[in-house]
């Protein structure tokens, strides 16, 4: 991507220098100066975290930053990266400030705030001394791994889940669980050191430079190590001139030259966040996709792949086909008969899972040469919320079983298949997974929720897709993007109609499961909840 022209601004020199006094925090709020945009501070913003709600508080809204809408194409793969934003500058220069600006800014959703502070190298037991007496020299590159700094934002760019260190300021150590991220539309990465590494500048889009006053920065400083990690105002100001200082001197202000904008006074100039917000969204505009209606013209009229297979048409089922098929049947019935249904999948689908030989010793004192499940776990996933309805059925059939959920939702205004919610259990990777949906009409959401198992590093061939009725067009459009993902069904219609309704179909499965009103526009998905 072409780097968009520099913007210098207009420097105003700093006047605000420490005082006599500033022996304890509150001391030194009054020799901040005041940020011009009166905006309160605001909490980090993540794509999802256990920890966190995937939401932005502001002063004036809240922006649910979840609804992360495709990030691949209808062949499955990538289209393209995420926008990435490396922000740069002086030690408390305001760059966490400044991110979370345009975060609410670009009121877009899914966006990642990752901070260089959590990527501080483990420290050997004599460094651990020497930062205990503020002798270790967090402001050098060194102090930096970089080499987990650019594997994390490479995987991030590419929409994978990656783990980020929590660092401990305290204690300068990183605390023992690691928080989980997951890819995004537009990733921010602010530190002192952000354009200090080639690897790194090369995966940054967009560089700006965090300019302000020295003074100012002091008195940050002062304020956030002693109220927030336990300093006292003497080691601050001593690590301050040993090692903060020349630090800039030599290896941040260098860097300013690298900028494709630079923005004095940080947080309290509004006319740059304002060009950097203009330039965000048209890079964005530029991303924009349309899988749905992408999936509707393509793989269609071919015959059924070899991935499919539709359990045994018996009398049986089709005779519970007739019944949750009818619009007549009550709620009771729908649910009893499609609860039946759900079993019988369940099973089809285990008998697909990997076996091996193994000799058991039966009760009379006899060999007995079996089979035994050869894999590490099962993880049942379900696509909320009319996918939930066939846990039971798995729980009772696999012991201790996990259970993960994704929430996928349609947009009402483009028609397109937006995340909004995951939970994974985790170390997913090494299970087989059954992803469970009850009906699959384009396979939207279907290939959303394959590509979220993907960029969790599950295998392709470890995913077993499970949906009680499912369209041709569904069919197709997974099996030709997921070769080698298992798709599961009781029964494949044949038509979609323009609505994207399955026909015959089944209805709307959770609304009559659930008992609840039907959509407005009565789309044959999970209430759309979900795009299948």
């Amino acid at each position: 991507m072409s780097s968009p022209p520099a913007h210098p601004g207009i420097r105003i020199p700093g006047c605000w220098a420490l005082g006599a006094e500033g022996s304890n925090a509150e001391a030194l709020d009054r020799l901040l100066p005041p940020v011009g945009t009166g905006r309160s501070p605001r909490k980090r913003t993540t794509s999802q975290c256990k920890s966190e709600p995937p939401l932005l508080r502001t002063s004036k809204r809240t922006i649910y930053t979840a609804g992360r809408p495709p990030w691949y194409n209808e062949h499955g793969a990538q289209s393209k990266e995420a926008f990435a934003i490396g922000l740069g500058g002086g030690s408390a220069s305001g760059k966490t400030t400044v991110a979370r600006m345009i975060i609410e800014a670009l009121d877009v959703p899914w966006v990642v705030l990752l901070s260089m502070d959590s990527f501080y190298k483990v420290l050997t037991r004599q460094q651990q001394e020497q930062a205990a007496r503020n002798n270790y020299n967090f402001d050098h590159p060194d102090a930096f791994d970089f080499d987990l700094i650019v594997s994390t934002l490479q995987k991030l760019k590419q929409g994978k889940s990656v783990q980020v260190p929590v660092y401990d300021f305290t204690t300068h150590s990183r605390k023992k669980d690691w928080k989980t991220l997951y890819g995004a539309n537009v990733i921010i990465f602010e530190g002192i050191m952000a354009f200090a590494d080639k690897a790194l500048l090369e995966l940054l889009d967009m560089k700006i430079f965090v300019d302000t006053d020295s003074d100012i920065r002091l008195v940050r400083r002062l304020r956030r190590d002693i109220s927030e990690r336990g300093r006292d105002i003497v080691g601050v100001i001593k690590q301050y001139n040993k090692f903060v200082k020349p630090a800039f001197d030599q290896y941040i202000q260098p860097t300013m030259r690298l900028a494709d904008i630079v923005v004095p006074r940080g947080s309290g100039n509004a006319v740059a966040i304002d060009l950097i917000v203009q330039h965000v969204h048209s890079q964005l505009e530029e991303r924009e996709l349309s899988v749905r209606a992408a999936l509707a013209s393509a793989h269609q009229c071919h015959p059924l792949p070899q991935t499919l297979s539709v359990l045994k048409s018996t009398p049986q089922v089709r005779g519970m086909h007739t019944i949750i098929r009818d619009k007549e049947t009550s709620r009771d019935e729908f649910i009893f008969y499609s609860k039946r249904l759900m079993r019988l999948l369940i099973e089809h689908a285990l008998s697909f899972l990997p076996f091996q030989d193994c000799v058991v010793q039966t009760p009379q004192g006899q060999d007995y040469a079996g089979k035994c499940y050869a894999g590490k776990q099962i993880t049942g996933v379900s696509i909320l919320r009319a996918g939930e309805t066939m846990e039971p059925a798995l729980r009772a059939v696999c012991k201790d079983v996990r259970i993960g959920t994704i929430l996928i939702q349609t947009n009402q205004l483009t028609g397109e298949p937006e995340l909004h919610y995951l939970r994974l259990p985790k170390d997913i990777s090494d299970d087989h997974v059954i992803l469970m949906d009850c009906t699959v009409s384009t396979g939207a959401a279907a290939m959303m929720a394959v590509r979220v198992l993907l960029d969790h590093d599950v295998p392709e061939d470890k995913i077993f897709l499970l949906s009680l009725l499912m369209a041709e067009m569904g069919v197709h459009s997974v099996a030709y993007a997921f070769p080698r993902v298992r798709i599961i069904t009781t029964a494949v219609d044949k038509r979609v109609n323009d609505l994207f309704r399955i026909i015959p179909g089944i209805g709307n499965f959770g609304d009559r499961y659930f008992g609840t009103d039907a959509v407005p526009d009565g789309s044959d998905e999970e209430e759309a909840a979900s795009v299948g």
